[in-house]
């Protein structure tokens, strides 16, 4: 079959021989008739098999014979996960558009926006964008879609994945309901099929080869090894085998460009590409890569996407993907449009997993082969096509304090009981609650009497103590309670038996009462206390006379 078959114009096939195309690739002889016929598709191809010409070819031929776009509108959207993609996807058009009179551009961000609402004011015929720029321009006022006839979504898996769904679902709600959907990818999960549905209508599902496998012009193979050893080997196998252009992928930006400075302590011309980096240094590093002047590209899954080079002759994982389905992506980049191609991975006993989800994918075991010098200390497990791995077992850590149904630590011996009314308002460390203080009062002996005047420290008002005396007389229940042996008002009981005015130990251990020396007033720290309580009806206006009778000891009518 010949592209002539395919119903394209002459200008196109006059630049695809320019390009030295003489036969369309599986992907485009059956994408191109269904998209010339104004069928929405769905097209899987494997990375490397000419889609991109698959739908840039017909929408060409399609632009040709209508109406010219107006000021700020476009015709055919083109969107593309990375920049570099879109690059790519717009250099396409240029050389096969080259022969029409169709107006084209590409818009992402990292630079400045005004040039580019600038050439949209006049008007473009198919645009290439990423969606962030292209929600961005929208946002302004910049570009409208009521001419949109062709909607792509190139490396559709990636665009409708968690990172980019928000951004194609904004965009799809401002697009026109009447268009032509059309979606190209390397590779299909079930899950993205699904959401692809929604947007496509009564699709042309195209699989020219059977999902997420390899690409037979690529030798991959795998190099056990330790993690820690995995740079010296890169670097053994670039010196040893004279590799002057290769790509590294690897999983995180840290890791490109940790990676990077070691490739260059070891005299290799080396120069990362992720998102992190501005677009005037991804763009200089790609083209340093194509030119020769950099050796070694190292790059990430996003960034690498669409980086299409010539005969790129060695590609090489340094870390495994996450994703099985980013593998044949990463390896896709070598063995190119029929040429020959080789990829290796550089993988540690901690990537089983990850390994074993790839070999399933592509429904092959991968060969591993040894390096003399670099045999890891931890050996890379085997794998097996029908089960995954075991995972490796962690210690627990031993858990400390509360478990659910067990008592914590410090309740482990049971509650102590209460000891009748004396220790209420005190918690188990003796602490009283609500006060931040500790009670180290030594509990009064119930028969002690030999206490200190209230001029001395840690004794007892006069009125408290001749209370607690009165044992067999007659009081006012209402306004006296019994506090650790001794009677005391109410009033007094929380300023003498909660604070922390403790009476000293008793020197009389015999039980013998006897009587306190006798004190002058004046000589009370806390006359204040009584002077206050002296106001007060009741016989409490004079404490320290009434001590000094001791005929009133028994009469409660001083009190």
């Amino acid at each position: 079959m010949s592209f002539t078959s395919l119903g394209l114009s002459a200008p196109l096939l006059e630049a695809i021989a320019e390009q030295n195309y003489s036969e369309p690739t599986p992907i485009q002889a059956q994408a191109i008739p269904a998209v010339l016929e104004g069928k929405d598709v769905m097209a899987a191809a494997q990375t490397g098999t000419g889609k991109t010409a698959g739908f840039t070819l017909p929408i060409l031929q399609r632009l040709t014979d209508g109406e010219p776009a107006k000021s700020n509108h476009v015709r055919a959207l083109i969107l593309t996960p990375t920049r570099e993609l879109a690059a790519q996807v717009e250099q396409s058009v240029l050389t096969y558009g080259a022969k029409l009179k169709l107006s084209s551009t590409v818009v992402f961000g990292g630079v400045k926006i005004n040039p580019q609402m600038m050439k949209l004011r006049r008007g473009i015929d198919i645009l290439v964008a990423t969606p962030g720029r292209l929600l961005d321009l929208y946002g302004q006022n910049a570009i409208k879609f009521d001419q949109l006839e062709v909607l792509v979504l190139d490396e559709a898996d990636r665009m409708l994945d968690m990172g980019f769904i928000h951004d194609i679902r904004k965009i799809m709600a401002v697009l026109p309901k009447q268009r032509q959907n059309l979606m190209f990818s390397a590779t299909f999960s079930d899950d993205i099929r699904k959401l692809a549905k929604t947007i496509v209508h009564d699709p042309v599902e195209i699989s020219v080869s059977p999902r997420n496998t390899t690409v037979e012009t690529v030798e991959h193979w795998l190099h056990p090894v330790d993690k820690r050893q995995k740079a010296a080997l890169l670097i053994h196998l670039i010196q040893e085998n004279g590799w002057y252009q290769v790509l590294v992928f690897s999983k995180t930006k840290h890791g490109a460009n940790k990676l990077v400075k070691l490739l260059e302590a070891a005299d290799i011309n080396a120069a990362p590409i992720h998102g992190n980096k501005s677009q005037s240094a991804r763009t200089r590093a790609l083209a340093g890569f194509k030119d020769g002047s950099i050796q070694v590209l190292v790059a990430t899954d996003i960034a690498a996407r669409g980086i299409d080079i010539d005969q790129l002759p060695q590609v090489v994982n340094f870390d495994l993907p996450n994703v099985p389905e980013d593998y044949v992506h990463r390896i896709g980049r070598t063995g190119r449009a029929g040429s020959q191609g080789h990829a290796m991975s550089l993988v540690c006993a901690d990537e089983v997993v990850q390994l074993a989800d790839i070999e399933r994918l592509i429904q092959q075991l991968i060969p591993r082969k040894y390096i003399g010098g670099f045999e890891p200390v931890h050996e890379l497990p085997e794998t097996h096509l029908n089960r995954r791995p075991p995972k490796p077992k962690v210690a627990k850590k031993p858990r400390s304090g509360h478990r659910d149904g067990q008592r914590s630590s410090e309740n482990a011996q049971g509650h102590k009981p209460q000891q009748g009314g004396r220790n209420r308002g005190r918690n188990a460390e003796g602490q009283r609650s609500g006060s931040g203080e500790q009670s180290q009062r030594p509990r009064p002996s119930r028969q002690s009497t030999n206490q200190s005047g209230s001029g001395q420290p840690g004794g007892r008002p006069a009125n408290s103590r001749q209370r607690s005396s009165n044992r067999g007389g007659n009081h006012d229940g209402g306004n006296q309670r019994e506090v650790d042996g001794n009677r005391v008002s109410n009033q007094q009981s929380r300023a003498d038996v909660d604070g922390n005015r403790a009476p000293p130990p008793s020197s009389n251990p015999g039980g013998n009462r006897s009587r306190p020396p006798r004190q002058n007033s004046s000589n009370r720290s806390d006359g204040g206390r009584n002077s206050r309580g002296g106001s007060r009806s009741g016989g409490r206006s004079n404490p320290s006379a009434n001590r000094g009778n001791s005929g009133n000891r028994g009469n409660s009518g001083n009190q």
